[in-house]
């Protein structure tokens, strides 16, 4: 348990490594997280455990999900936190705006999700709470118009009151305590903090309140301390940077809303810094355009002299215009290894991660941190390393600046 004084579970996401099937999951583990727990020197390691929905068909065949609970034990793993948000393919080809396919409104999303809270319920030390990392309801752009926006927010609702209702019952059994939580992302239906807020008091709340009352027979007040249990959210600290959002302002209204963080996702966006009228635009862009690749989607944003933003679907869009528009500032969202805060003219957004970090620690409002640096395989060459020591690194600044702070 690497943060054990601070009684909390670091690790890191094991979608980084390639592998849709079960047997491929597992042989990943097998091979790089024990690589990374020995050389951690960790003598109970927390999984950070990605599997997709063809893995997770596979997990719950025969007696798979029993063995690796054995494999677990006997290796001294636990599993604490699973990542739902990629169903398909996650490497090698392209993924972009199809990350969020399945999305909430559709049958399959809703199925998985209950087939990955089966599979954590069955892997989690007694005492844990345990969350399922998910889509932020789905793709904005795949909607027209304000009305289809609506009614994908409200189909989405109607679905997670279904899985907030599955989970209270499988407390009821198990006596876990499971939580769903929603990862915020640039161009989710749901992209900023205060859209999720938003989400979550006026379509959230009512439809699984009144569910919940409905079929479990709770008061009002006692469906809304259900919801809050299993419905939370995961703060991406990338995805928050990209859109420049301020951190502390950001926790605060989630606290005050009273709206619990389910986990902490510690990564890294990518960024030029602040600009002005001299700033070298061309070099800067051309420096850009290595990280423009054609896998996942790197939505920019971009920051004007007085504060507004200018949101681009994706990299390559932000930079035919960069030079022209001169903005003050503009970010990516492309995951970078959290440890480096330069990169030759360009910069991460490491410094959101050292605020999170920070509020963590005065106020510890989540025992789950996982750093999720997903593009090892499409970064520039001369970023890519190995890929065990890599996340050791990325572990041990966390560790280390916990420390600091």
């Amino acid at each position: 348990m690497l943060l054990q004084k601070h009684k909390a579970h670091l690790t890191y996401c094991s979608n980084i490594h390639p592998g849709e099937t079960w047997k491929d999951t597992l042989a990943n583990l097998e091979t790089y997280t024990t690589e990374v727990r020995d050389k951690m020197g960790a003598e109970r390691f927390g999984i950070g455990l990605r599997i997709s929905g063809e893995a997770s068909k596979g997990l719950l065949e025969g007696n798979a999900l029993k063995e690796f609970k054995t494999w677990l034990d006997a290796k001294d793993f636990y599993v604490f936190t699973i990542n739902g948000f990629p169903y398909g393919n996650f490497h090698s080809q392209r993924v972009k705006d199809q990350v969020h396919s399945p999305d909430w409104l559709s049958e399959e999303r809703l199925a998985y999700s209950k087939r990955l809270f089966t599979i954590l319920n069955t892997l989690l030390p007694e005492g844990m709470d345990g969350g399922v990392s998910t889509s932020p309801v789905s793709y904005r752009h795949w909607f027209e118009n304000q009305t289809e926006l609506t009614e994908a927010k409200k189909k989405g609702a109607d679905q997670i009151a279904d899985l907030a209702l599955h989970l209270y019952r499988m407390k009821q059994e198990s006596g876990k305590s499971l939580h769903l939580d929603m990862e915020p992302e640039p161009d989710g239906i749901l992209e900023t903090g205060e859209e999720f807020i938003q989400y979550y008091n006026e379509f959230i709340l009512p439809a699984a309140i009144e569910r919940i009352s409905r079929e479990a027979g709770l008061s009002a007040s006692a469906a809304e301390a259900v919801v809050r249990e299993h419905i939370q959210i995961c703060f991406d600290v990338c995805h928050f940077a990209v859109g420049f959002e301020n951190i502390g302002e950001a926790l605060q209204n989630l606290k005050e809303q009273k709206i619990k963080v389910g986990r902490i996702q510690i990564s890294a966006a990518l960024g030029t810094g602040p600009l002005n009228t001299s700033s070298e635009f061309k070099l800067i862009g051309q420096e850009l355009e290595t990280f423009d690749e054609p896998v996942y989607l790197h939505q920019a944003v971009c920051k004007d002299e007085k504060g507004g933003l200018t949101r681009f679907k994706d990299l390559g869009p932000a930079l035919a215009v960069f030079e022209k528009n001169k903005p003050a500032e503009m970010r990516t969202h492309f995951h970078v290894p959290i440890f480096l805060e330069n990169y030759k003219t360009l910069v991460s957004t490491q410094k959101a991660i050292v605020e999170t970090l920070k509020h963590w620690k005065n106020e510890p409002f989540t025992p789950h941190l996982e750093v999720e640096t997903y593009t090892w395989g499409v970064l520039p060459e001369e970023m890519q390393t190995d890929i065990v020591s890599s996340v050791c690194r990325e572990l041990q600044w966390v560790i280390d600046t916990l420390d600091r702070l």
